[in-house]
C-alpha cells in the first residue's frame, strides 16, 4: 500500500539527522528517502529500487541502495523488519530509542508500539543473563483491526 506523499518536516528531519552525522543529504538519498516514507507497509529493497528506477528513468544499481538503507538504518532514518527483509520510515527520526513492531500476516500492515518501559524491562532481563544486547528485534506477528 502506497501512501500520499512524505511530509516535507519529516524529510527535513531526515535530512537534519543524516547531515548531523557528518553525511551529505544527495539527491539519491532523498529520492530513496522519499520513495520508502511513501509505503504504509514495510517495502523489500528490490521494491524501491524499482521504484526510484521509474521515477528517475534509469535503473538503479542494488548495491547503491542497500548502502542508502544501511545507512538510513544505522542513523535511525528507517527501520528494518526482520522477519520480512523489508524497511519502514522513521516516523520520528530525532527520537532515538528500540520499536516493537505490530506486523499483520493478513494485510502486511506494519505497526509499531513505542514502549520504553517494556523494552527495558527486556534489555535487563537478558542483560542480567550475561548477554549483552547491541541490537534488538522485537516484532509480533498476528493480525490487525481490519483482518480479524
Amino acid at each position: 500500500m502506497v501512501v500520499e506523499k512524505a511530509s516535507a518536516s519529516l524529510a527535513a528531519a531526515a535530512r537534519r539527522v543524516l547531515e548531523a552525522s557528518g553525511e551529505q543529504w544527495t539527491p539519491l538519498r532523498e529520492a530513496v528517502f522519499a520513495t520508502l516514507a511513501r509505503f504504509a507497509a514495510p517495502v523489500s529493497a528490490y521494491d524501491i529500487i524499482e521504484a526510484v528506477s521509474v521515477a528517475q528513468g534509469r535503473r538503479l544499481a542494488a548495491t547503491s541502495v542497500y548502502r542508502i538503507l544501511d545507512l538510513f538504518t544505522a542513523n535511525n532514518l528507517a527501520i528494518k523488519v526482520e522477519s520480512q527483509n523489508a524497511f519502514i520510515v522513521n516516523a520520528h527520526p530525532l527520537s532515538r530509542h528500540d520499536c516493537i513492531f505490530l506486523v499483520c500476516d493478513g494485510c502486511g500492515q506494519t505497526a509499531h508500539l513505542d514502549d520504553d518501559d517494556a523494552v527495558e524491562q527486556l534489555r535487563a532481563a537478558a542483560t542480567a543473563t550475561g548477554f549483552r544486547v547491541d541490537r534488538p528485534v522485537m516484532e509480533f506477528r498476528g493480525r490487525c483491526a481490519a483482518c480479524v
